[in-house]
């Protein structure tokens, strides 16, 4: 009782999800004790690896030293290294730089720490720290070494061979019969020794190559079905892929579908975007059936295929994004709407959106939103506007951290007064054309707060893993009745719950105002990426789109 007790006091901290599809850096926004920082974290696609840290002072303070340091769920502090001193950027004033080796899988953290003329201050940044990828050798170094190898072989088998042989005469003396064969003998001796050192070293290398395997990391993969008859969606996680992991100890904590926290309330936010055209979205909040399986009632979607994105988070505070891709066909709904609003669904958080195909290759649908550029207004469902706040041709380079500012403003253009929506000042969803980058982040930017109150926790807990798990099909069912109590609440109280340590969308610390909203994010690649922003006003969601374009 006292490990559910423990657990759901950790429920009521969780607010931001880190989910994410080919975008593996992660940013934060907020302070280091006395400190406006921004972190922006490379995290290793090969586990053991460098990640690569940088640490913005917002304030320019000067005389500060920064530094940092990995931590892992899953021995909280102990073990923890000494961290490393970050450089001072040379060019970029208030900008930090340090490489930072994580050692192990699963979720870990980097602990940022300043210290200087305000004092010292700290802060925890989760990092998803899995391998996702595998170094393939230099043709050329390969080659290379086979030579090496040939060549020291040869050589050794010499060395030996000659060990037993030649050197045994004495000077002047003849090669004796006797010593030939030893010679011989010798140097296959030494040929067969070397080949099964060789061979064992052969078998070692395949071991661990199969080890790395088992431990790279692969996307949860899902089943994904439209019931015609009722308009619901049933997502159903594979369950042999799950059972393979089951036997890794490790991987299975880490990725148990039965540790599921609630992420602003929900154990699942589900975004369906159609395929190519980008011009119909859907923010879901699917109800858990089972462990593996997940329904929610869908809104009249045209006809298309549409790509999934499911995000979850975990009691080990591991987050992660389910894939896959759906297909409606024509008229499975009867009399398909075309509005921004789709009618009743089965939570009040769900919504829906129309707007223009990107890049206008299509049709634009009737009733559909014009998607806005940088400076250019937007029209939303209840007569505001939503504005970009970038000048118009203002470069946007891939790898380099971009600020993105928006403002909403009321139909007399002034500033709107927002309303938490799940918890948060906004919501942004951030999707490259061709479905190959995918992020769900928030005003805090892209990490996880519901990983780092977990890591926090498990750091305070000072016990073995074993002690800090509780049991699943119990913890599973304490959710149940946690989320059940949860959406009986009214929207007061239950923004009230989940903006636990959270800050407050009035008027910000910098002077900027509750209608302007900025999400820090670095884009990974070059391409057209459309980005979806989410806000609450007047008790209605609201939706709208923008395009950009990245070096």
């Amino acid at each position: 009782m006292k490990k559910i007790i423990f657990c759901i006091t950790l429920l009521l901290t969780v607010c931001i999800s880190y989910a994410h599809v080919g975008s593996p850096g992660v940013t934060f926004e907020g302070y280091a004790g006395p400190y406006k920082v921004i972190v922006s974290i490379m995290p290793p696609d090969v586990i053991p690896g460098t990640a690569m840290v940088t640490v913005f002072l917002e304030d320019g303070v000067k005389g500060v030293q920064v530094s940092a340091k990995p931590v892992y769920w899953s021995a909280g502090t102990d073990g923890t290294p000494r961290a490393d001193l970050a450089k001072q950027s040379d060019t970029q004033p208030g900008r930090f730089d340090v490489k930072i080796w994580f050692m192990n899988i699963g979720t870990s953290s980097i602990e940022v720490m300043v210290d200087g003329p305000k004092g010292k201050g700290t802060v925890l940044v989760p990092v998803m720290a899995v391998s996702t990828a595998k170094r393939s050798m230099p043709a050329g170094l390969g080659w290379g070494l086979l030579a090496m190898s040939v060549f020291l072989v040869l050589l050794m088998v010499t060395i030996i061979s000659s060990s037993v042989g030649d050197s045994q005469l004495n000077p002047g003396e003849e090669m004796t019969r006797r010593l030939r064969r030893r010679r011989v003998f010798g140097s296959i001796s030494a040929l067969v020794i070397l080949i099964l050192i060789l061979w064992g070293g052969r078998a070692w290398w395949n071991s661990a190559a199969d080890s790395y395997n088992k431990f790279l990391y692969r996307p949860l993969r899902a089943a994904t079905k439209v019931d015609a008859q009722n308009g619901t969606l049933t997502l159903t996680v594979d369950i042999a892929q799950l059972n393979s992991m089951g036997r890794s100890r490790r991987m299975n904590i880490t990725r148990k579908m039965n540790y599921l926290v609630p992420d602003h309330g929900k154990l699942m936010h589900m975004f369906l975007i159609k395929a190519g055209d980008l011009d119909v979205f859907a923010h879901l909040h699917p109800h858990r059936l089972d462990s593996v399986t997940f329904v929610a009632k869908v809104p009249n979607l045209p006809a298309g295929t549409y790509w999934v994105y499911a995000d979850i988070t975990r009691l080990s505070g591991f987050a992660e994004t389910i894939v896959d891709t759906l297909v409606v066909k024509e008229n499975i709904f009867h009399n398909a709407s075309l509005k921004t609003n789709a009618g009743p669904a089965s939570d009040p958080d769900d919504t829906y959106y129309i707007s223009n195909p990107v890049g206008s290759k299509n049709a634009i649908r009737v009733g559909a939103a014009i998607c806005g550029l940088p400076g250019v207004e937007t029209k939303l469902n209840d007569g505001s506007t939503a504005v970009w706040m970038q000048s118009p041709g203002q470069q946007i380079k891939a790898n380099e951290l971009t600020m993105l500012k928006f403002e909403i403003l009321d139909p007399d253009h002034k500033p709107a007064k927002l309303e938490p929506y799940m918890g948060m000042m906004a919501h942004a969803v951030i999707l490259k054309d061709d479905g190959s980058v995918y992020i769900h982040l928030h005003p805090a930017g892209s990490y996880s707060m519901a990983s780092q109150k977990a890591l926090l926790d498990r750091i305070a807990f000072h016990e073995p893993l074993d002690k800090y798990l509780p049991q699943p099909n119990i913890f599973a069912d304490s959710i149940n009745h946690f989320i059940t109590r949860l959406n009986a609440m009214d929207e007061p109280q239950r923004n009230k719950l989940l903006m636990v340590n959270m800050p407050e969308i009035t008027t910000m610390k910098d002077g900027s105002m509750a209608h302007q909203i900025s999400f820090p994010y670095t884009f990974p690649q070059p391409g057209k990426y459309r980005i979806w922003i989410q806000a609450k006003r007047n008790g209605v969601i609201l939706n709208s789109a923008f395009d950009a374009e990245v070096k």
